[in-house]
Formats: structure tokens, C-alpha cells, sequence
């Protein structure tokens, strides 16, 4: 009997762990609702996550997605909505996380994950006419986004083509200076040559000139001394 009243004492207070812990946690969410609405979307999140750590409540994770894109995080926002497209949800709760995933999308300029998001949602819930509405809003925004992306993939073919024969003209432009300049080189250095031959040849003639005087003048006294020997002789 002790026993069995212990067991029925744990489960009340089990019971009544559970209930107090359940009535915080809608606490904290209306608490973040209040907040929400009253613009301070800082606050909510933190009331939404705090609901959040103890058990996950798909309401407190829609509303913290609503909450970081009023303050412009759409990054995390699409993160609280592809959580719940993921998870067991009622079908219309998933719906509207799929309208509210394109949003996000769309404001992070990703046109073709918008556009997915919007037709998931139009497959569960064929009568939402604003979804129909941004489907064709993303779509005319994809091919817009894709013609952009073309056009700008020519101007960079064409700048990089620009460049290229830029490049190729002024490498062309430096061969010619260079070939230029070896020509210059080759021909002062063959005039260099031929100065040194001329040169060469002045002061080899300039020699030969130099030692045929010489030679002139050494005959000349020869002849001059025969000649005093030959008086001398005949005298």
C-alpha cells in the first residue's frame, strides 16, 4: 500500500512538472506574441526561443520565423519555416510555413527557391490566391534575375576578350620594340666591327708606312756611307 502510494505520488508530480512546465512555456509564447505586436520583435525572438528549449511547439517556431523577418534576418528565418515544412505538422500549418519560406526567399533574391516554396504551397492549399499571385511574382523575377545573369556573362566574355587583345596588341607592340631594338644592336655592333676593321687597317698601313720610311731612310744612309767608303777609295 506504501508502495503504491509513492508510485501515484511521483506521477502527480510528474504530472504537475509537465502542467507547470507547459503553462510556461505558453506563457513565454504569448508573452513573445505581445511583444510581436507591440513592434519589439528583439524580444519576441528571445521569448520564442526560450519556449523553444524545453519542447518544440510548431506555433513558437512559425512566430520566431515571423519575428526574425520583421528585424530582416531572413536567413534565420528561413530556417524556422524549412523546420517546420520538415517536421509532422497540420497540413495547413504547412502551407502557410511554405508561403512564408517564399517570402524569405524572395527578399534573399533567390527566385527559384521562392518559386518552389510558393508551388508546395499551392499543392496543399490550391484556393490560396496570394501564393498563386507571388508564384508568377517569383517566376517573372527568376527570368529577369536569368537574363541578368546572361547579360552580365557577356559583358564579362566581352571585357575578358577586350583585355585579351589588349594584351596580344601590346605584346606585339613589345616583340616590335624589342626585334627593333636588337636590329639597332646588331647594326651598331657591325659598325663597331667595321670601325675596328678600318681601324685596324689604318694602323696596319700606318705601319707598313711607318717601316717603309724607315727602311727609306736606313738605305739612304747605306748609300750614303758606300758612297764616302767608295771616295774614300778612289782618293
Amino acid at each position: 500500500m506504501k508502495t503504491l502510494n509513492k508510485i501515484l505520488f511521483a506521477l502527480l508530480l510528474l504530472s504537475v512538472c509537465y502542467h507547470a512546465e507547459a503553462q510556461n512555456n505558453k506563457a513565454l509564447i504569448r508573452q513573445g506574441n505581445r511583444e510581436y505586436k507591440n513592434g519589439n520583435y528583439s524580444e519576441a525572438v528571445v521569448d520564442y526561443k526560450k519556449s523553444l528549449e524545453d519542447k518544440y511547439n510548431h506555433k513558437a517556431q512559425f512566430n520566431l520565423g515571423d519575428a526574425y523577418y520583421e528585424q530582416g534576418n531572413y536567413e534565420e528565418s528561413s530556417k524556422c519555416f524549412s523546420d517546420i515544412v520538415n517536421r509532422n505538422v497540420p497540413e495547413n500549418v504547412e502551407a502557410d510555413a511554405y508561403y512564408n519560406l517564399g517570402n524569405t526567399l524572395m527578399a534573399q533574391e533567390k527566385y527559384a527557391e521562392a518559386f518552389d516554396a510558393y508551388k508546395n504551397c499551392i499543392k496543399l492549399n490550391p484556393e490560396d490566391e496570394d501564393a498563386r499571385y507571388n508564384l508568377e511574382y517569383a517566376r517573372w523575377k527568376m527570368q529577369l534575375q536569368q537574363e541578368q545573369q546572361q547579360q552580365e556573362q557577356q559583358n564579362q566574355d566581352q571585357q575578358q576578350q577586350q583585355e585579351q587583345q589588349n594584351q596580344d596588341q601590346q605584346q606585339q607592340q613589345e616583340q616590335q620594340n624589342q626585334d627593333q631594338q636588337q636590329n639597332q644592336d646588331q647594326q651598331q655592333q657591325q659598325e663597331q666591327q667595321e670601325m675596328s676593321k678600318e681601324n685596324a687597317e689604318r694602323m696596319l698601313q700606318a705601319i707598313e708606312n711607318q717601316e717603309k720610311e724607315t727602311m727609306e731612310k736606313m738605305n739612304e744612309r747605306k748609300a750614303s756611307k758606300m758612297q764616302k767608303r767608295n771616295i774614300q777609295k778612289d782618293w
